[in-house]
C-alpha cells in the first residue's frame, strides 16, 4: 500500500459485472467523496459508483494523538 493510499483511505469506486470493481478516485475526506460520487452517477447514468473506506489503508501501530497506538486500544477493549 501507498503513502497516497494511507493518506486517502476514502474511495469511489466503479462496480462491474462479475462482483468485480474499479477504484475511480481516492480522498482524505468522506464528504469529498460523496461529492465527487454525485456528480459521477450524474454524468454516468448507466454506472453503478459507491463510495466505500479502505480499512486495509488505515496503518493500526501508527500513535493517535494521546501517544497510544491503536492496536493498544483494541487490546484494551478486550479486557
Amino acid at each position: 500500500m501507498t503513502y497516497f493510499e494511507q493518506l486517502h483511505p476514502w474511495c469511489v469506486v466503479r462496480l462491474l459485472p462479475d462482483c468485480q470493481r474499479v477504484t475511480v478516485a481516492r480522498f482524505r475526506r468522506r464528504n469529498a467523496a460523496l461529492d465527487y460520487g454525485q456528480v459521477l452517477r450524474r454524468l454516468v447514468p448507466q454506472g453503478l459508483f459507491e463510495v466505500v473506506f479502505d480499512a486495509a489503508a488505515v496503518p493500526l501501530n501508527c500513535p493517535n494523538d494521546s501517544g497510544q497506538t491503536l492496536g493498544c486500544l483494541e487490546s484494551r477493549r478486550g479486557q
